[in-house]
């Protein structure tokens, strides 16, 4: 994740929420898991086969896509490799 944003649970809503200078979202618990596997050591190809392992069916194009958005808006970082 971006240095600037920080995955916490929010006693008051009771769920993960991924916190942006003036900004919080709140996860729904795929979002949740998903980011809680962007520690910069799982790859997009990792963080898809636990999801699979953990849960019947992942659907990889959603979990890509979700990332993609994530990067678009500077709240996740790739690295290289």
């Amino acid at each position: 994740m971006a240095a600037h944003v920080r995955l916490t649970f929010s006693r008051t809503r009771q769920r993960k929420v991924l916190l942006h200078p003036e900004t919080v979202v709140v996860l729904n618990g795929s979002g949740a898991a998903i980011l809680e596997l962007c520690d910069g050591r799982h790859t997009v190809a990792e963080i898809v086969a636990e999801l699979g392992a953990r849960y019947e069916t992942v659907p990889d194009d959603e979990v890509r896509r979700f990332l993609a958005r994530l990067v678009a808006r500077r709240w996740v970082e790739l690295a290289d490799g």
